[in-house]
């Protein structure tokens, strides 16, 4: 499991065994149970936004299979699509498979509806995950006959927010078309006059250097250590 994998459900487990005991408060606020029971909740909800920002990330346990930023971004960009993990806005967790475009180290874009879930998550807890695998394949260890399997993967966290600015709209919706239908561009312009004013474009900034992890075993059967590429 990445770190920041571990580190997230570590903070939502935190939360939820503080709410579930009622260590956030002491019942001498003078407002009823059920009232104060709201507002804690809304209190830890914010509370997770912050200290799930601002956390110092943990280690990768496993540091040998450990890759650097430019190998997960190149993970990002071959993946057919990557999960974006959300937080509604009743604290309860929400992920769904998009179709991100990356223009930068840093930003990341993707299209929706003006309204839905996903937009009410942004709304309430701007910090969200990203997650993909590409390179998975299940297989026999060449040196123990174990069972396995041979991957390459990326995580990132990041800012997610409503773009209103239409050139950077229009930008937005270009690099998405261009990443998933370069064959199609000549149509590009007419189908921007349509949906423009009706489409949603998210934009996430990364807020640290995205992590990447791999398995894979050269041509002799030895696995590949320490970002060693063949």
């Amino acid at each position: 499991m990445h770190a920041l994998a571990y580190q997230k459900r570590m903070v939502v487990e935190i939360v939820i065994i503080g709410n579930n005991l009622g260590i956030y408060g002491n019942g001498a606020t003078g407002h009823s149970i059920a009232e104060e029971r709201s507002l804690n909740n809304m209190s830890i909800m914010s509370f997770m936004n912050i200290f799930v920002s601002t956390i110092i990330p943990l280690q990768m346990r496993r540091k040998d299979r450990e890759m650097d930023a430019t190998f997960a971004l190149e993970v990002f960009d071959k993946a057919p699509y990557i999960t974006v993990s959300f937080t509604k806005p009743d604290g309860s967790p929400y992920g769904v498979p998009l179709s991100l475009v990356r223009t930068d180290e840093k930003t990341f874009w993707f299209h929706g509806a003006m309204e839905g879930l996903k937009m009410d998550c942004i709304a309430s807890f701007p910090t969200v995950a990203l997650s993909a695998v590409t390179r998975c394949s299940p297989t026999v260890g060449p040196k123990d006959n174990s069972f396995t399997l041979e991957y390459k993967s990326a995580m990132a966290v990041g800012k997610a927010e409503l773009v209103t600015d239409k050139q950077e709209k229009v930008k937005a919706l270009k690099a998405i078309c261009q990443r998933f239908l370069p064959h199609h561009m000549a149509a590009f312009e007419d189908a921007l006059a349509e949906s423009l004013d009706v489409t949603a474009i998210v934009k996430i900034t990364l807020t640290e250097p995205p992590t990447g992890k791999r398995k894979q075993y050269d041509r002799h059967g030895e696995e590949m250590k320490w970002g060693r590429m063949e």
